[in-house]
């Protein structure tokens, strides 16, 4: 079993309260890193392929989010919203790794020495939260705490002061507590037994006293990560490894699954492979877990990532690329949220690298801590204008759709928004080469007009805008980000189609916008399926199929169309070689533009 290199955020209690001085009260971050750039091995071309009808996720309003500390002095400073905003954060976890099993919120104290910095208290902390309008999401103490202070804590949060905040974690990386490590570990906890069993029976504890307060919190475990240690490894006192002991035991309880990733790629290439060769693997099983486990409930479980970060080139441009990605590929398999470790962090001064033609500081968080070695405190490095470019792709509401690279080099990622335009973001993980990429799109029919583009390139220090390529062809500098936004052919109607499928089956829907049409009183739209596509059942419409041709007409209720209002219809279907979209709808005898 592989064994995870720990961030060392969380094996620097102990020295956090003589660092403070030197770095704005973070801890330091100490783990090497290697500097050596991959050479460009492969053709600087790519195929982009965007099926916008192939729903993979809804980008949730807690997708992007952010670890701060109560370590950390300038968790509140006055730039810290206008931070928050312009990155797209939505969700900020509070108070912060490995503290918050030493932390007490009612006095802002932390047990066996761990620092907490001044004005890093919870009202001060939602009172930045309020100003950068982000939801919280609260890890409460469980290695020195009890059930009752985390009960207290949600009256406060949600009765006393009305904040409204929805997700609590019970407990950081608890299985760091020694069980595995012969009494060694990072995470503090003052249990007499540590083993996952405990935790479990806990855990059920913590959230009966918490949704006794308020029900309609969501309370989370912590599992450890698929595929890294110690997942799979039975503890003494335990009768199965951690993660199956856990869900075994409150599975039917909880409201979401927590793991943490921090991939150390053994070079920049390698590092820029992982989100696509872990996180799906890593989502699947948990998946498998929440099925087993969870009962009834298991469609109702989510999967949040409540911290994700890299243990390698943190401050340069490899992770200027690997955040999106991260955010992206997470989201695209079922996460709900996605918490980067940290606004600030820290820095070894001693350490330094240069990655890239940049300095690596060693810092694991996303803007500057202005220690001595590093840029003027608050100052963003790579991986803040990643995730900031993941809002430019899309917003909370929109429908990430699947994209495909014929290039491993190239990784694309693509949204349909809420307006019917459809947006892809293009990553070049080549160092060296412009990455020339032809791109093509079914379930939407891009205008011709030039699209607006926003990129991001190596090293940069903003994001720019411009209008530049076609929606068929763009260049990518090379290690930069783009992110092409189009909109749908103008014409007298549009539709949207969407599909869920799996082998054999689906389920589609329809949605047909009177652009202009003027009034209409009863509507038919026309299509035929590509492939041997054959509806079973519909609803909200009329259908017939003879072959490969479809028409569906209005019911009763649905027939009037204003101009500029819409009409949905959904079905059932078979299929068997081929579920191919339509690439054509015409109603009432128009052509519709698709998207």
């Amino acid at each position: 079993m592989k064994r995870s290199i720990r961030p060392c955020h969380d094996r620097a209690i102990a020295v956090a309260a003589a660092f403070a001085l030197a770095v704005s009260g973070a801890i330091a971050a100490v783990a090497p890193t290697a500097a050596a750039a991959p050479s460009a091995t492969i053709a600087n071309s790519a195929s982009v392929s965007v099926d916008a009808a192939l729903q993979l996720a809804t980008i949730p309003a807690t997708g992007v989010g952010i670890n701060t500390a109560v370590f950390d002095a300038a968790m509140n400073d006055s730039a810290t919203p206008g931070l928050l905003r312009d990155a797209g954060m939505g969700a900020v976890r509070y108070p912060g790794g490995s503290h918050s099993d030493h932390y007490h919120w009612k006095t802002g104290t932390a047990e066996g020495g761990a620092y907490v910095a001044p004005n890093t208290g919870f009202d001060a902390f939602m009172g930045t939260m309020r100003a950068a309008g982000t939801q919280p999401i609260i890890t409460v103490n469980y290695g020195s705490g009890t059930p009752q202070e985390a009960a207290d804590w949600v009256r406060y949060a949600n009765l006393t002061k009305g904040f409204g905040i929805k997700y609590w974690e019970v407990g950081n990386e608890v299985y760091g507590n020694g069980l595995y490590s012969n009494g060694n570990g990072w995470e503090y906890d003052t249990h007499s037994s540590k083993t996952a069993t405990t935790y479990a029976t806990n855990l059920v504890q913590y959230i009966d006293a918490m949704k006794a307060v308020d029900p309609t919190v969501k309370i989370g475990a912590v599992l450890t990560t698929p595929g890294s240690w110690p997942d799979g490894i039975v503890g003494p006192g335990d009768t199965m490894d951690w993660n199956h002991t856990v869900m075994s035991i409150a599975g039917s309880k909880i409201d979401f699954t927590i793991v943490h990733t921090y991939p150390a790629g053994t070079s920049q290439a390698d590092l820029l492979t992982r989100p696509q060769t872990e996180i799906p693997q890593i989502a699947g099983a948990l998946r498998s877990l929440i099925n087993q486990y969870a009962g009834t409930n298991a469609p109702n479980v989510g999967i949040a990532v409540t911290e994700a970060n890299t243990t390698t080139y943190r401050d340069t441009s490899p992770n200027g690329l690997f955040a999106p990605d991260t955010f992206l590929t997470w989201m695209e398999n079922g996460a709900f949220n996605v918490d980067w470790w940290a606004l600030h962090n820290g820095v070894d001064c001693t350490n330094l690298t240069q990655v890239e033609g940049a300095t690596e500081y060693n810092d694991y968080g996303i803007v500057s801590s202005g220690a001595s070695c590093e840029p003027p405190a608050n100052t963003p490095f790579p991986a803040y204008y990643g995730t900031a470019m993941v809002g430019k792709l899309g917003k909370p509401g929109d429908t990430l759709v699947k994209a495909a690279s014929s290039n491993s080099l190239l990784t694309a990622h693509a949204v349909r928004r809420a307006n019917g335009d459809v947006a892809v973001m293009l990553i070049n993980k080549d160092p060296r080469n412009d990455a020339t990429v032809n791109l093509s799109y079914t379930g939407f029919t891009a205008s011709s007009a030039t699209p607006t583009v926003y990129s991001y390139l190596k090293n940069g220090h903003s994001i720019g805008t411009a209008q530049s390529g076609s929606p068929t062809t763009q260049t990518v500098p090379a290690y930069g980000i783009t992110v092409v936004e189009m909109h749908p052919t103008s014409a007298p109607c549009r539709v949207v189609y969407n599909k869920n499928q799996w082998p054999g089956g689906m389920v589609g829907s329809i949605t047909v916008v009177n652009n202009s049409l003027g009034q209409v009183n009863g509507w038919a739209l026309g299509f035929n399926f590509p492939g041997d596509t054959a509806i079973t059942s519909s609803w909200d419409a009329t259908v017939t199929q003879s072959g490969p041709s479809v028409n569906a007409g209005n019911v009763s209720y649905n027939a009037s169309i204003p101009q500029g209002g819409s009409a949905s219809w959904g079905f059932k279907a078979t299929w068997s070689g081929s579920n191919a979209n339509p690439s054509a709808f015409w109603v009432n005898g128009a052509a519709c533009a698709i998207g």
